[in-house]
């Protein structure tokens, strides 16, 4: 016995040793592929969330086309890379009219800021500072611009900064477009490789995890980009209405806040621009529109967010609006992934303790 107790021994530190090799060669391999992959990560990640936000609209078009998968993914990415640029041109020809206009102006000496109204000067604490500077702008720009040159210079490496950020993500999001046709032509694939990661690893319970994950991410879609789109359509036709300058630049800043939540915010400095310098009724009519808009998302966010998530809204909710405050706008479907199949797997370690106390 003393003599077999050595080997035995022996033979378990062996094993150990073995399966702690193979352990540390598994974790270094999977590093490096994830090192390599790192680059493309963003892109992958939004190919796949675009994929199955448009799963059911791309079968109803397969269908259509006879169940032509191919064709369909072609023309579905020709269709949303024209909804993306489209958009982009215009904002862009947009600002190219700004600037030629601006330009025209300083070179004929014209104003570009008409005067300040009168009553400006009697709004409290605000007033007079802000009729002072309105009134400098509409005389000599030039000089406002001079009065603030430093902290316009501070600026500029963050304004160029952020714009480089932009044109580097809507390059991203294009090529995010190509990488969902050709994942949506090889949906079935793409469906039995998800279906057995999520077997691997949730168990039984891999397909109720799998369309979580689907549903979660339609579910933020439509419940928050999609009523953050639509209210940004309503904003801007108020804007070009009441003749808001940058009317564009406007919606896409818009836009943004709607996704944070805080949409309402943007519209205050435009509703007092238009009081200042349209007819009152012009002004309380766009006040209203603006307060309509506002409230849309109090109507179509109840109707949207959490349709057919197998888990409260307030979870899809908090996962969205917090993943992007951590993560960017991709964090608004990774966030709400994680808390959604977080819950999730709260509730069934609940119910596994209640299984286990005989409750």
């Amino acid at each position: 016995m003393t003599h077999e107790q050595p080997a035995y021994d022996k033979v378990y530190v062996n094993r150990s040793l073995e399966a702690s090799i193979h352990i540390g060669l598994a974790f270094l391999l999977a590093s490096a592929c994830l090192l390599i992959l790192l680059p493309f990560l963003p892109l992958i990640a939004w190919g796949i969330i675009i994929a199955v936000a448009a799963y059911p609209t791309f079968k109803r078009l397969q269908a259509g086309l006879g169940g032509r998968g191919g064709l369909g993914a072609v023309i579905f990415a020709v269709l949303l890379l024209a909804v993306l640029i489209l958009p982009v041109v215009l904002l862009a020809q947009s600002m190219v009219e700004g600037v030629q206009a601006l330009t025209a102006h300083l070179k004929n000496g014209t104003g570009i800021i008409p005067p300040p109204p009168a009553a400006i000067a009697d709004w409290p604490i605000i007033g007079g500072p802000l009729k002072s500077l309105w009134d400098l702008a509409s005389r000599d720009l030039p000089s406002l611009a001079s009065r603030f040159a430093p902290q316009i210079k501070a600026a500029l490496p963050g304004l160029l900064s952020a714009s480089a950020g932009a044109g580097f993500t809507l390059l991203q999001l294009l090529l995010s477009i190509v990488l969902s046709g050709v994942l949506l032509a090889n949906a079935e694939g793409a469906y039995e490789v998800t279906r057995s990661l999520a077997n691997r690893l949730f168990g039984n319970r891999g397909p109720e995890f799998q369309q979580l994950v689907g549903s979660t991410i339609r579910s933020v879609t439509t419940g928050i980009l999609g009523v953050a789109l639509i209210q940004a359509v309503f904003a801007s036709g108020g804007f070009l209405v009441v003749g808001l300058p940058g009317a564009g630049l406007w919606a896409v800043i818009f836009l943004v806040a709607a996704v944070l939540q805080m949409g309402a915010l943007v519209l205050i400095p435009a509703v007092i621009y238009v009081f200042v310098i349209a007819s009152t009724t012009k002004a309380v009519i766009f006040l209203i529109w603006c307060i309509i808009v506002a409230l849309m998302d109090n109507v179509l966010k109840p109707i949207l967010l959490g349709r057919g998530v197998a888990v409260p809204i307030a979870v899809v909710f908090l996962g969205a609006i917090g993943g992007f405050v951590a993560m960017g706008i991709i964090g608004l479907f990774v966030g709400a992934i994680v808390l959604s199949v977080g819950y999730k797997l709260f509730l069934a370690w609940l119910e596994g303790a209640a299984v286990e106390q005989g409750i």
